[in-house]
């Protein structure tokens, strides 16, 4: 694939379009081939070749996980899953039997449930914060131990920004560098923001993971995670488990997630766009208890977000009075389209606690947007004539 020593000064928009392509040659393919073998020759040793079986190593993750790289700033390539709660899973598992995970009290509900399967499992303690007070967060990193353990890491800070579903925004630099200087290691979900808008590796995470699902392949066609580190011994260990526990992604998923990545600029651009004009709105609503996005001046996390994030992002939540009135908004829309999951062209919404498992501190009445690339105002007309007056 080609390589350029100047990448890193193009712009990120440019870097989508323009990494891991083949290299150039007269007559040679634009895009990357679709690499479809289980297996590949060899007669020496497993690890004397790049590739001798799918579930080590396949060219058909290549170019995706050197362009997630790329992208995220990474000194090696990524780490291409079966999915984002597969990469979670991983990563999570870095913690030693003991030790202690801390993390945001309004994570991704899988994040919470694999953190709580590993505590029953490996006698891990959870502890929940709420990640945009740094000042408690600070406090509860002071608890935990530092001197990793054989086997294992025995603290790992865990970060969401902007969180799932309330859309708070850590002060993710200043977390970083406090759980740095007390020696413990970082992970940022960058699901939500991209590397667009942040790159937790510049300001000095250990791993960052994405669920690939959402904007990164863009359209809603696909399940696949991936992690990126730029440290060699933690990349060498989630790749072996990766490896071990068969969390691996198919083929052609990846091919479709690389072709989705060339869009994704103009995809979240236009999205963000839609997103803050239909926050700014539902504002205004009668209807509207409360909107959470950090594109709006008056959001908490407006500041923090303005200050390190290059963008607020397509997600937006709002909240009505009662889980009934939600269920019913999400009964009357004709455009959005009443489903999980986010990230895609097409614009979602979804009551949040229809799931057993959504932490009990997020409204009964709140929903969450996924906004996507539609005529803004298709999207407010319908979204308006279902909450109604």
């Amino acid at each position: 694939m080609t390589q350029h020593d100047d990448a890193r000064q193009y712009a990120p928009e440019t870097v989508l379009v323009d990494a891991a392509r083949p290299d150039r040659g007269e007559g040679a393919a634009v895009n990357p081939p679709v690499h479809l073998s289980s297996t590949f020759i060899g007669t020496g040793g497993v690890g004397d070749a790049d590739f001798a079986y799918g579930r080590y190593a396949t060219p058909a993750w290549d170019p995706f996980e050197a362009a997630l790289a790329e992208l995220e700033h990474a000194a090696l390539p990524a780490l291409v899953y079966a999915s984002g709660l597969a990469a979670i899973a991983s990563v999570l598992g870095l913690v030693a039997r003991g030790g202690t995970i801390l993390m945001p009290r309004h994570s991704y509900q899988g994040s919470l449930l694999v953190a709580a399967e590993i505590a029953e499992r490996a006698g891990i303690t959870v502890v929940t914060v709420d990640i945009d007070d740094t000042d408690s967060v600070i406090s509860a990193l002071d608890a935990l131990p530092a001197d990793a353990e054989e086997g294992g890491a025995s603290a790992m800070l865990w970060i969401e920004s902007p969180t799932n579903p309330m859309l708070e925004v850590a002060d993710v630099p200043a977390l970083l560098d406090a759980a740095r200087r007390r020696g413990i290691l970082t992970t940022v979900d960058n699901t939500f923001a991209t590397p667009l808008l942040q790159r937790p590796l510049e300001s000095g995470a250990d791993i960052v993971v994405h669920s690939v699902t959402k904007y990164l392949a863009g359209h809603s066609d696909v399940v696949l995670g991936a992690a990126v580190t730029s440290d060699e011994a933690l990349r060498a260990r989630l790749h072996d488990d990766r490896t071990l526990r068969g969390a691996i992604a198919g083929p052609f998923e990846v091919w479709l997630a690389l072709r989705g990545l060339r869009t994704l600029s103009v995809r979240l651009e236009r999205a963000q766009v839609n997103a803050a004009v239909i926050a700014e709105r539902l504002a205004g609503h009668p209807g509207v208890v409360e909107v959470r996005y950090p594109g709006l001046p008056d959001d908490p996390g407006h500041a923090r977000a303005a200050a390190q994030m290059d963008g607020f992002g397509a997600i937006v939540s709002f909240v009505v009075d009662g889980a009934e009135a939600a269920t019913a908004i999400t009964e009357k829309v004709r455009l959005w389209t009443p489903a999980t999951s986010l990230g895609g062209v097409e614009s979602l919404i979804e009551r949040r606690r229809r799931h057993a498992e959504e932490p009990e501190s997020v409204p009964e009445g709140l929903l969450r947007l996924s906004v996507g690339i539609e005529h803004v105002d298709d999207l407010w007309n319908d979204l308006q004539a279902a909450i109604g007056s």
